[in-house]
């Protein structure tokens, strides 16, 4: 079918006055004398946060299970894992969608989906913001997304060899992008829109990525962050073979996340999501916002080494924290705080340890780190997005959440890890690091909102 003329013309004129409306229309008065680093970069700072993990379904219930140094690990309730040597998952207790949605949306969304759309409106909610008419295309959305819904999958896979009949929503709801589709669906941010599928490394990517996008003037706020729902029998035994996951089942379950520890034997599997509002900071400002914290620098590298194990030499892990450091205006003596991949592997904690050595070189000895992870498990695309979360709460309220069971230091990770305890410390700047299968690196740092 072809468009005639005129009627092409109309849409052409309409796109046309559109665009005029976004670029060449200056919403706020002017650009405020502190709106640009020393970079001349635009600056970028987080106004709203918001997820749902195994610690609870709010930032509030998270952070607070956070700094009790309580876990939310157990049994799983949804899945059946009496034939499995994995007993322990983080999974997310007590969500109903049709608390956030109603039944025919929910209906057309698979859980990982959920999950974004239901974080991305807490963070609205904590910004005191929703996306104006005329700013929707000046919001984009970024979301880290591992593998869509592997549990869709597997029910759709049943069905068929049932000789049952699909939902004509069986297919689209399992593709990777459908959170960023959810999410601008339900807020009615239409601007610039991706996923990011970086495994472990994306939901730290994907705030990297959208801070990019504001630094260069394409947007003046992003929704970003992670979702990750796949907690299932074809998840737990792809990892399970792989010999990547925590076998512990005594108890207490508590235990089976041991980051640093000399007995970790895997990480543990969990879901969840994190999404973080981020705007310019002349948005912000013209707005009244509150600010939790400033977006600084980010860093991407690749091992080159794997398919799933880290380099042991670690020096594209090294080079990615520089990279997000120097990127940030800053040197490794400046960072106060170091929130770990901490993932309780074999393989990745003394890497992550070396790592770090590389960078800090003696200064490490005298750097606080600590994984959110022995907590609320390893949450794979949605990990880097919450840790991140967490990683502002640490900035704003100056307590450095602990690394639960870490009981039995391994001589190889010897480095101060904040043990067992939470810590109180003013922390100006943070380093956060997520390394993903496929050897794909992403450190972000943030830092202390200065005007």
């Amino acid at each position: 079918m072809t468009i005639e003329a005129p009627v092409r013309t109309a849409l052409n004129q309409e796109i046309e006055e559109i665009v005029a409306n976004i670029w060449d229309t200056q919403p706020y008065p002017q650009e405020s004398p502190y709106g640009r680093d020393e970079q001349g970069r635009r600056r970028v700072v987080i106004t709203g946060m918001g997820c749902l993990t195994c610690l609870g379904l709010s930032l509030d219930e998270t952070w607070a299970g956070l700094v009790a140094g309580r876990s939310g690990l157990g049994h799983p309730t949804r899945l059946d894992v009496s034939n499995s040597a994995v007993k322990v998952v983080g999974e997310v207790h007590g969500f109903d969608p049709q608390n956030y949605m109603d039944f025919r949306s929910a209906k057309r969304m698979a859980r990982f989906s959920q999950f974004a759309v239901v974080a991305a409106q807490m963070a609205l909610a904590d910004a005191d913001w929703s996306i104006p008419a005329e700013e929707a295309f000046r919001t984009g959305v970024v979301m880290g997304v591992g593998m869509g819904s592997l549990l869709d999958v597997e029910e759709a896979f049943d069905r068929l060899q049932a000789g049952k009949r699909l939902s004509p929503f069986a297919f689209p709801i399992i593709l990777p992008n459908m959170a960023g589709y959810n999410v601008s669906l339900t807020t009615g941010a239409r601007g610039f829109n991706a996923c990011v599928s970086t495994a472990c490394a994306s939901g730290t990517q994907a705030l990297g990525d959208a801070a990019a996008v504001i630094r260069r003037g394409g947007a003046d706020a992003m929704l970003a962050g992670g979702t990750s729902a796949d907690i299932c029998q074809f998840a737990l035994a792809g990892f399970s073979v792989m010999q990547a996951l925590s076998t512990w089942s005594e108890e207490p379950l508590s235990k089976a996340s041991r980051p640093f520890d000399k007995n970790r034997d895997g990480f543990v599997a969990a879901e969840g999501a994190g999404v973080m509002v981020l705007e310019s900071l002349d948005h912000a400002l013209a707005r009244g916002a509150r600010i939790h914290a400033e977006v600084l620098g980010f860093g991407n590298t690749s091992d080159a080494y794997h398919l799933t194990a880290p380099d042991p030499e670690a020096v594209a892990p090294a080079m990615a924290m520089q990279i997000a450091i120097a990127d940030a205006g800053l040197s490794p003596a400046d960072i106060g705080y170091i929130n770990a991949h901490g993932t309780s592997t074999p393989l990745n904690d003394p890497m992550e340890t070396l790592a770090i050595k590389r960078v800090f070189g003696e200064r490490a000895y005298q750097v606080p780190i600590s994984s959110n992870k022995s907590m609320i498990g390893h949450l794979i695309s949605a990990a880097g997005a919450v840790e991140a979360i967490a990683m502002a709460q640490t900035l704003r309220t100056g307590i450095i959440p602990p690394t639960i069971n870490l009981e039995e230091p391994d001589p190889a990770c010897d480095l101060d890890y904040v043990p067992n305890q939470a810590r109180r410390v003013p922390v100006e700047f943070a380093l956060s690091n997520s390394f993903g299968f496929g050897g794909q690196n992403a450190c972000l740092v943030l830092g202390r909102y200065e005007s």
